[in-house]
Order: structure tokens, then sequence, then C-alpha cells
């Protein structure tokens, strides 16, 4: 008899660890969903911001080229204006780079897959109710 309540105690226990587990899933949905929501958000402000720099530079790049083409010592300073342009157009190609991937490898995949788990773990915690019973 002890052999068998041990048995019975053992596996109310490891369903209720298990319920935990499945209860801890399904409470960090949300979590989820407001960090993709976040992340959407900062996508969307990355693109504003590329898209202001790209404004920026151009209207930069039209300084240095006017200095660049007049007569006069200002030809040297178009030409420093032209070189600080070409290194702020590399960080906005960087910036384009990790917006985009943001979007690519961080919320998309994430949107698909947590909508699976949800699924599963609704699937899980069906079965495991039909079973614990």
């Amino acid at each position: 008899m002890d052999i068998g309540m041990e048995r019975h105690e053992g596996s109310a226990t490891i369903g209720t660890l298990f319920q935990h587990i499945v209860n801890d899933m399904k409470n960090s949905s949300p979590l989820w969903d407001d960090f993709i929501a976040k992340a959407t958000k900062l996508h969307a402000c990355l693109r504003a911001a590329i898209q202001a720099l790209a404004a920026y530079l151009e209207a930069f790049q039209k300084i240095a080229d006017a200095a660049t083409n007049s007569k006069g010592a200002t030809k040297e300073i178009g030409t420093a204006l032209t070189r600080v342009c070409l290194r702020h157009k590399a960080v906005e190609t960087r910036m384009k780079t990790f917006t985009s991937a943001i979007m690519e490898c961080l919320i998309v995949p994430l949107q698909e897959k947590l909508e699976d788990w949800k699924k599963q773990v609704a699937i899980i915690d069906k079965d495991h109710a039909k079973e614990y019973k």
C-alpha cells in the first residue's frame, strides 16, 4: 500500500508541477506580445529617423558640393564636408541594415512562433487536463 500511495503522490506532484509550467507559459504570452509591439514601434521610429537622416545628408551634400565647386579656399572645406557626409552615409547604411534585421530576424519570426506556441500550450493544457482527471 505504501508503494501505491507514494506513486500517487509522486504523480500528483509531477502533475501539479506540469500545470505550473503550463500556467507560466500562458502568463508569459502577454509579455511576448508587448515585446513584439515595442519592437514594432522601435522599427517604425528607426525608419522615420532614417528618412530624416537621408534628407539631412542630401542637404549636407548639397552644401559640400557648393563649397567644393566654389573658387578659393572653400574647395578644401567642401572636400572635408564631403568626407564627413560619406561617413554619415555609412552610418545611415548600417542603420538601414539594423532596422531591416529587427523586422526580418526578430519581429516576424517571433510573431509566427508566438501564434504556434499559444496553440501548442492550449493543446498541451487540454491533453493534460484529460489525462490528469
